[in-house]
């Protein structure tokens, strides 16, 4: 198919501390006992996309990074891992790697993306309508845990800051996009975009999944000579989008919008939403409207084309961008999304791995994972959790709704719940935790009780 595959897989993710860790980097964190970076190369790999370069931010998580990938993926995936600075953004991520790119077309795809929407279907949509971009676009999730959810940071879930984005009536073409406070913003359309559609209709339930096509020459033109875009999201998306029926995509000599500014003017080229005109549909609006007369020449105006390839409701997306997002998607991975897991769930709706020791009167419910080589005393019960690699666990205590990492110790009468518990932890006798983050090889004293606590070490310099 002549694609070039780049996984932003990110760094320390600060919205992710104390879970992320220079010796923790945020593509490696757990999800249901896997790295989060696995689920992304795995569904490339299913796609047979096997030709990648992961971007990580930090030369010291590209390290660990690259080692994990060579152990986990020899001679099942080509993966060139390339390090770029912190904080530089999606757009920046690509603008530091461009030169590596020689394929005609790019897929782009967040590295903290846990999904099961086929990348070679949203790189077939693109080629097929010969697209300058296409997005893909997924149901905005609408659950919130319905009982005490991991450290208990938003348990009650917030209205999510959704895109506003406008299609043709076909939807397969972006015409408008707006997020973040541009969302809160009246909305503004162009003239010319309505009188070559004729009807646009508002989506507020779509969320953007972080997988996008691009043509690469597109791509790399507007990273050059838009040296300050940061985000794909936020810039790059929203400026192909705007300038769609107007382009200067892959001409040289002049860049698309003149007097030194990104934002659409506002003024005769722009109506207000109230103002717009439903008309009926337009086929094949881009090649009518480079064709047909107006302006003061003739000349055949350059379009481009924003494509969306939107998912099937039933089809799981969600990013670990947050700890919330975090707690919630171990949380189905374990549950309703099982099937994501890589896992074969037992006939009790849970995954216990054989070397696992359990003592005397010790429950594992459903919708639990207990990992390779871990031991439980007597009279202790999991629910709804996830319990890791090589952990040794007391007896009587009592895990739930809660995540615990690798090789983490729990004493005696101690009790988890909402909690997230990171590697190498000790959690002394008698140990109460309630809506707590303990970070990795932190000490809880005997006795102690918590309560909606972040508790680590403080890293060395």
């Amino acid at each position: 198919m002549d694609f070039q595959v780049v996984v932003l897989a990110g760094g320390t993710s600060k919205e992710l501390v104390p879970l992320v860790s220079k010796d923790l980097p945020k593509p490696l964190l757990p999800v249901a006992n896997r790295p989060v970076l696995s689920y992304v190369l795995d569904l490339l790999e299913q796609s047979n996309l096997k030709d990648l370069i992961v971007v990580v931010e930090g030369e010291d998580a590209a390290i660990l990074i690259g080692n994990w990938i060579s152990g986990a993926y020899a001679d099942r995936l080509n993966v060139e891992v390339a390090h770029v600075h912190e904080d530089v953004g999606s757009a920046g991520a690509l603008r530091a790697v461009a030169n590596h790119l020689s394929a005609n077309d790019i897929l782009v795809i967040s590295g903290d993306l846990v999904c099961d929407i086929p990348p070679g279907a949203v790189a077939a949509a693109h080629r097929r309508h010969d697209a300058v971009v296409t997005a893909t676009l997924c149901s905005s999730p609408i659950s919130g845990p319905t009982e005490s959810s991991p450290g208990g940071k938003d348990k009650a879930k917030k209205p999510g800051r959704y895109n506003i984005i406008g299609l043709d009536p076909s939807k397969q073409f972006i015409l408008h996009i707006a997020s973040g406070i541009e969302v809160e913003k009246d909305i503004r359309i162009q003239k010319s975009i309505l009188r070559a559609v004729g009807q646009m209709e508002f989506r507020a339930d779509l969320m953007d999944a972080h997988l996008y096509a691009f043509k690469r020459s597109a791509l790399q033109q507007v990273l050059k000579e838009k040296p300050n875009f940061h985000s794909l999201k936020q810039d790059v998306l929203p400026y192909l989008v705007r300038s769609q029926l107007r382009s200067e995509i892959l001409l040289n000599s002049r860049q698309v919008e003149e007097n030194g500014g990104d934002k659409e003017p506002i003024g005769n080229n722009t109506v207000m939403l109230s103002q717009l005109l439903l008309n009926s549909s337009t086929q094949s609006f881009h090649e009518l409207y480079a064709m047909s007369p107006g302006g003061p020449t003739s000349v055949l105006k350059k379009t481009h084309k924003c494509c969306a390839y939107i998912a099937n409701k039933s089809k799981y997306c969600a990013r670990v961008n947050s700890f919330q997002a975090f707690c919630d998607i171990n949380r189905d991975v374990i549950g309703d999304a099982s099937h994501l897991s890589g896992y074969s769930f037992s006939a009790h709706n849970n995954v216990i791995h054989p070397s696992a020791v359990l003592g005397s009167k010790t429950t594992v419910g459903p919708q639990c994972m207990l990992g390779e080589g871990s031991e439980m005393g007597d009279k202790c019960s999991v629910k709804r959790s996830v319990i890791g690699r090589h952990c040794r666990i007391g007896s009587n205590v009592k895990v739930i709704n809660s995540i615990v990492m690798d090789h983490v110790t729990i004493g005696d009468g101690c009790s988890i719940q909402a909690s997230v518990i990171c590697s190498n932890v000790q959690l002394q006798d008698r140990v109460v935790l309630k809506d707590c983050q303990i970070g990795a090889g932190f000490v809880v004293t005997a006795s102690s009780e918590h309560k909606g606590e972040s508790l680590s070490k403080k890293e060395k310099q």
